[in-house]
């Protein structure tokens, strides 16, 4: 096996200091202790999986998420970057991000990291209203969110995005307007606006079920969508993805990756890959995952050669078929709002007719006016950006 195009690395840090009301990702509150053991397993897991490929792999982004993971020290990134630059091919101009919460990082953090290599800043803002930062169980201020851009500034980022949350329980119209004007004035390079989803198991599905919170209002909630997206046309910002925007040449690499169904292989408790045709995910109890990555397994012998892109942490694999394989690439290519799915590089892709194969499917997607055709490129309407799972659900068995 041989992959000749770059991959995309995903380094998962599920540390936080406050476990979000409204998470759902793997992430645990007051680990920290286990932080220097993970990140050696994280290595551990790196050299295991390279070593079971025979080639050394281009990169051309690299994503920290989380979690938190601004709360590792500036030696621990450094650890993990070494082993990245040994392991694999760095592209000259690759894209390194980091997840960061405002109420976690300074000016010397941030010039650290700059000095490390990482040229892409996500600010975890949500909002800039005090009242819906308790809400939702932020541990930072508002007032950190404006001190930590400037700084991300002054330490010579020029590539930020801001995260900001929409349709809470209760929000208004004119505080959602507030939140994003606010951050506009900034100048970010990138926004990622999320509609705030209320899981099952969370403390809010919790308040929910047990009538102690309101859901969000999903009509109100695409209002604001609507109004964010109008804005920031406006302000110079293009939208590129069902819930991101940037400037020119600004779009994020590395979820662009994602979208266009390409390879990424992902490190760390409960993170998933995508590679040599296979979906794996990894366990993800901190403790189970150390354990398997640590230094006492032998990690040559439990290396599982030639079936890349597992790892002792692999708990899960799923290996696609060509028409799984075809679903997914439109699913996740109609997210893209203005690139869409091309039915030329479709066919390169698999060797098939796009219409032939989901002709059916498409037509009536038309005429309900939630796709449409650019040229040779089937994207979503504007209609289909608010009721994008009613399409998404057409391409899943």
């Amino acid at each position: 096996m041989t992959i000749t195009q770059p991959v995309s690395i995903y380094l998962h840090i599920p540390f936080c200091l406050k476990r979000c009301g409204y998470c759902d990702f793997t992430t645990f509150a007051g680990k920290d202790v286990f932080i220097p053991a993970y990140v050696e397993a994280l290595c551990q897991e790196i050299k295991a999986v390279t070593g079971s490929i025979n080639q050394k792999l281009a990169v051309h982004t690299i994503f920290f998420g989380g979690g938190t993971p601004s709360m590792l020290s500036l030696g621990q990134f450094g650890s993990i970057l070494n082993i990245l630059k040994v392991c694999f091919d760095l592209n000259w101009d690759v894209e390194i991000s980091l997840e960061a919460n405002p109420g976690t990082i300074n000016l010397e953090y941030l010039k650290g990291l700059r000095e490390l290599g990482f040229n892409r800043l996500s600010l975890g803002a949500q909002s800039t209203n005090e009242y819906e930062l308790h809400l939702l169980g932020r541990i930072h201020t508002r007032q950190d969110i404006f001190s930590a851009f400037k700084a991300a500034r002054i330490a010579g980022f020029s590539n930020l995005n801001v995260d900001l949350i929409y349709g809470l329980p209760g929000q208004k119209m004119n505080k959602w307007k507030k939140s994003l004007d606010e951050v506009v004035k900034l100048n970010p390079e990138h926004f990622s606006l999320y509609a705030l989803s209320i899981e099952k198991g969370t403390p809010f599905g919790v308040l929910v079920k047990r009538g102690l919170m309101e859901l969000p209002d999903p009509d109100r909630a695409a209002d604001m969508y609507e109004w964010a997206s109008e804005e920031l046309d406006k302000t110079g910002y293009q939208q590129y993805e069902i819930s991101n925007w940037a400037k020119n040449r600004y779009e994020c690499i590395h979820n662009l990756q994602y979208w266009r169904n390409q390879s990424y292989l992902g490190f760390g408790a409960g993170a998933h890959g995508f590679a040599n045709g296979m979906r794996i995910s990894n366990v993800a109890r901190i403790n189970d995952y150390i354990s398997r990555n640590g230094k006492t397994s032998d990690l040559v012998n439990d290396r599982p050669i030639g079936k890349f892109p597992m790892s002792p942490a692999t708990v899960s694999k799923t290996s696609l078929s060509n028409h799984k394989s075809m679903q997914e690439t439109l699913m996740l290519g109609l997210r893209l709002t203005g690139e869409g799915v091309s039915s030329r590089a479709f066919y390169e892709r698999f060797g098939e007719d796009l219409m032939m194969v989901f002709g059916k499917d498409i037509v009536e997607l038309e005429k309900m006016n939630l796709v449409e055709w650019s040229g040779d490129s089937l994207r979503l309407t504007k209609r289909g950006r608010l009721l994008g799972n009613q399409v998404f659900i057409r391409f899943v068995d």
